[in-house]
Formats: structure tokens, C-alpha cells, sequence
């Protein structure tokens, strides 16, 4: 892939969730709830600070991560659809 995030921004390739509930029930396509789980596929070089500084990014690529469910922009390449995120949207790392 050749899409290099800037600054603060990741990446971010979403899990699509079960489309079978725990008790067996399928789930149409118009009831699933957007993904908010996803696997870092590129991350940029880190927040820039008020001195001029750069933070190094706490997420890395391959982690599993869950962001906020209306948050970063959408973006099609070779037919997946990648969501792209600030690093301060994602809620958690998935141990």
C-alpha cells in the first residue's frame, strides 16, 4: 500500500462484525452498526506539539484497535476501504 499518513493520522483497514448474532440469528446488512474495530495498516510520524516538537505515535502498524464509531473519513484504494483516523480517535489497543 502506498497511502503515508501525516502527522497524527492512522490508518486503520476495519473488521467488519458478525453477521451471525450469539443466539444464531442472521443480521441484515441495513441493522449492523458501523465497524469501530480495525487493524492499523499505516501510521504517520506523530502529533506535532506547540514548541515544534514531534510525539511519537503510541499505536504501530498490525496493532488492533478500537476508534470512535463516527470518527476519521472513509477512502477506497483497490477496492478496500480504509478508514482514516487522528491518533487521539482511537479509544484502545486490543491486547
Amino acid at each position: 500500500m502506498n497511502l503515508k499518513p501525516l502527522y497524527d493520522r492512522v490508518v486503520v483497514k476495519p473488521i467488519e462484525a458478525d453477521e451471525v448474532s450469539a443466539g444464531g440469528i442472521v443480521i441484515p446488512d441495513n441493522a449492523k452498526e458501523k465497524p469501530t474495530k480495525g487493524e492499523v495498516v499505516a501510521v504517520g510520524e506523530g502529533k506535532a506539539l506547540d514548541n515544534g516538537q514531534l510525539r511519537a505515535p503510541k499505536v504501530k502498524v498490525g496493532d488492533k484497535v478500537i476508534y470512535g464509531q463516527y470518527s476519521g473519513s472513509a477512502y477506497k484504494l483497490e477496492g478496500v476501504e480504509y478508514k482514516i483516523v487522528r491518533e487521539d480517535d482511537i479509544l484502545a489497543v486490543l491486547a
